[in-house]
């Protein structure tokens, strides 16, 4: 899977942004370019699609039976979903669904009506799922990007920067080093970015996210690895009488 979001709609952290990046013999890729790198990899199957000049999305099966992926479109909103629930029967139960829902149906509905109703946190809802997940989602109706990773280290996320400043973000490595230069890095795990509010890590939600530099093996600086703070606190989700309210997480008026 692969999502290419503008800088208007995506403000990624300053330190993914290496400074060799700058050397004219290290280049990244425009986005454009970096969508026909990926439908080339699987020209039969592979589909992408435009969304104006704000984002571009492009899927493709995998051609690792051990890696479950998915792609869902609800009511203007866009779900890629690699990896799997282990109590997915439970969260359709839970959430009033049908029993045919997917992982990726059921990541849509779960964002739904967070950005709707805000009835949890959005980090204890992600901490309820259980097993390897990875998923980016793109709200066409209010613009809004979403992106989380699982804690167990099973499914992998890579982001970067392109040519023109836009946030690349696949599970193929591969595909990211030869679209962003330097870069690059891992999305953290048990982590979630939104367009809105950053990168933080929903299984500890009071902590700041920390940069830690990140050199490869011919001694150049790449993007900033992201890691928790534990020595730091902040404030949390905005708040809503008792409850938390993700409505805040979408476009003010």
């Amino acid at each position: 899977m692969l999502g290419i979001f503008k800088e208007k709609l995506v403000n990624p952290p300053q330190e993914l942004n290496s400074p060799a990046s700058l050397d004219t013999s290290i280049r990244s890729k425009l986005p454009n370019e970096i969508i026909k790198e990926f439908i080339s990899y699987n020209p039969s199957k592979a589909f992408s699609m435009s969304f104006g000049n704000d984002a571009l999305l492009a899927f493709s099966p995998s051609n690792k039976p051990f890696i479950h992926q998915g792609f869902c479109v609800l009511d203007d909103i866009y779900c890629m979903f690699l990896g799997g629930l282990n109590n997915l029967s439970m969260l359709i139960k839970q959430y009033g669904l049908s029993k045919g829902t997917n992982e990726a149906m059921f990541i849509i509905e779960a964002y739904r009506t967070l950005r709707d109703r805000g009835p949890y946190p959005a980090d204890q809802v992600l901490k309820d799922l259980e097993g390897s997940f990875g998923f980016v989602i793109y709200d066409n109706k209010d613009g809004t990007v979403f992106i989380a990773l699982g804690s167990n280290g099973k499914i992998g996320l890579f982001w970067g920067i392109a040519a023109d400043g836009s946030v690349v973000i696949s599970e193929n490595l591969e595909l990211i080093k030869a679209s962003c230069g330097k870069s690059f890095a891992p999305f953290p795990t048990g982590c979630m970015f939104h367009s809105g509010h950053g990168l933080m890590s929903y299984e500890h939600p009071t902590r700041k996210m920390k940069p830690m530099e990140r050199v490869d093996s011919e001694g150049v600086m790449c993007g900033s690895n992201f890691l928790v703070d534990p020595q730091s606190r902040k404030s949390m989700m905005p708040r809503v009488g008792s409850e938390a309210n993700w409505a805040a997480w979408g476009p003010q008026a």
